[in-house]
């Protein structure tokens, strides 16, 4: 299930409604880019990981760093927080599409150092497998986005 929804959320949906819109509308690839990956890959993806640590710090604890201890709940649960905030910021950019640059932005780092983080752990779970790619992939996706905007 862990699989279905990163893959869902990280490159399915962004790139089938880049793909419709573009198709659709004619708008520019670039803007579509920066618009449905900040909404799925950012926002959608955040909102639901973020509700999830929050409400259920263990699965993150236990399936994605191979903690068993509960010492570092209250830790996941701020990062839940965080996640939720940055979640919720990438959905309203669908409302909003002054959004989209600044929760891009945030999105490049903070994807890029999970997925640092992510590579330097030798004994990666499969989870951290999946959720290191997805990371990587997504990360340089909005770095590429941000550039383009800004040398435009």
């Amino acid at each position: 299930m862990y699989l279905a929804t990163v893959l869902l959320l990280m490159a399915v949906l962004p790139v089938g409604s880049v793909a419709v819109e573009h198709l659709w509308l004619h708008a520019p690839v670039l803007w579509l880019v920066g618009k449905w990956f900040v909404f799925w890959s950012a926002g959608v993806r955040l909102f639901v990981a973020g509700l999830r640590q929050f409400v259920q710090p263990r699965f993150t604890a236990e399936k994605i760093f191979r903690l068993k201890s509960g010492e570092a709940l209250p830790i996941i649960r701020e990062l839940g927080v965080a996640n939720l905030a940055t979640g919720t910021a990438g959905v309203l950019s669908l409302a909003r599409a002054d959004f989209v640059l600044p929760v891009a932005v945030i999105a490049a780092l903070f994807y890029g150092i999970a997925a640092v983080r992510h590579a330097a752990d030798r004994k990666r779970s499969r989870n951290q497998e999946i959720a290191m790619v997805s990371d990587a992939f997504v990360a340089l996706v909005f770095a590429a986005y941000v550039g383009c905007v800004l040398l435009a």
